[in-house]
């Protein structure tokens, strides 16, 4: 039987893709790392003696989980998916673009509002086939369907997607200019220009939880000019950061505090859709992480090394990192009796897995 110290060792390089699925899965922060430590939880009670695969087994626990949270969530959501705003993934963006082309290949933040519109299994399926590369036969006992009808599942995920989901320019210096041309016009207040960067036909999504007034959805050039023109009498400053990889703005009140997170999906050189994170109780969360500083972890892989009833929490500290997820920070601040070892601070590799490493096979998958 694996010793606990290896099982850590494993989970820890196997962490970034795990958190990778289940934030895709669920397009939550919060959410993510829940299914990261309760997937820790599994694989620190499980027999794995027998496991040939141990990324594919906690790609498909970890799934099983995400699958078992949306159903709930679908119960019991409230909020109209028209404005709901998925949790943004921030890094900052240096003065050139290319500094962050690591991250050039995550999935948009206008990605994940779709994936937020398909019905649970159709997102676990697509998600972990399209995304993830894991092959039908693995994943239809995850969804407890047959093989034909995961496959079918999947397809009418990406038919959805594709019908809804605008395909983003990759290269972030376009994204760069666009941007700059923007926050250029609305500072100016030269509507003209401004409209020359938009799509005629974009959309301005807005998700501003409890604030009224903050929450809408608008269409069209002209409307997302007269929201612009009543948002640029507020003094905001604007800082260029990344959001889910690409090209996005950190907008602040003369104050100080954040306002919103701006997430841009750029083609064909103009503005097609625009996605705005104004809910001040998420904002705050992500403001203890990205938005403040740059982050540091430590990790002491102490353990929870045999919590096989139960797990101890650990106590992070930080050690210096160069770019790092959100969730990363969030999670050092969240208490939870049931810690995985603590997160690093992101790597080369974490960063590639976060852009979408396919998943290996899981033909020894755990139960979720």
């Amino acid at each position: 039987m694996p010793t606990p110290e290896w099982l850590t060792e494993r989970f820890e390089s196997y962490r970034p893709h795990v958190r990778a699925v289940a934030y895709r899965m669920l397009g939550s922060v919060s959410e993510a790392e829940d299914a990261v430590q309760e997937a820790w939880i599994r694989l620190s009670r499980a027999d794995t003696s027998r496991v040939d695969n141990l990324r594919g087994w906690l790609t498909t626990v970890v799934a099983r989980i995400c699958l078992d949270m949306l159903r709930t969530r679908t119960s019991r959501r409230e909020d109209p998916l028209d404005t709901h705003v998925p949790d943004p993934v921030i890094t900052r963006a240096a003065e050139d673009p290319e500094s962050g082309a690591i991250l050039a290949d995550s999935v948009g933040l206008a990605l994940v509002v779709v994936l937020e519109k398909l019905e649970p299994a159709e997102r676990l399926a697509f998600v972990l086939h399209d995304v993830f590369g894991m092959p039908f036969n693995e994943i239809a006992p995850v969804v407890d369907r047959s093989v034909v009808a995961t496959r079918q599942l999947a397809s009418r995920a990406r038919r959805r997607v594709q019908g809804q989901a605008p395909t983003s320019d990759g290269d972030l210096r376009t994204q760069r200019r666009v941007v700059d041309a923007f926050l250029a016009a609305v500072q100016k207040g030269d509507f003209e220009a401004l409209v020359s960067v938009l799509d005629p036909e974009i959309v301005l999504r807005a998700d501003g939880g409890a604030v009224k007034g903050m929450t809408c959805l608008v269409r069209g050039a002209e409307a997302v000019v007269a929201q612009a023109a009543a948002f640029s009498k507020l003094g905001l400053s604007n800082q260029v950061i990344l959001v889910n990889g690409e090209i996005g703005l950190l907008s602040r009140l003369s104050d100080g505090r954040v306002l919103s997170v701006i997430a841009f999906t750029i083609a064909g050189g103009k503005v097609v859709e625009m996605n705005i994170l104004a809910d001040p109780a998420r904002l705050s969360r992500l403001r203890r992480g990205a938005l403040s500083r740059r982050p540091r972890h430590t990790c002491s892989v102490r353990s929870v090394l045999l919590a096989r009833g139960a797990v101890e929490p650990i106590r992070s500290r930080r050690r210096r990192g160069a770019l790092e997820e959100v969730g990363h920070e969030h999670a050092s601040h969240r208490t939870n009796h049931r810690r995985t070892p603590a997160g690093h601070a992101a790597s080369a590799e974490d960063r590639r897995l976060l852009g979408g490493e396919r998943a290996g096979s899981a033909r020894n998958g755990g139960g979720g």
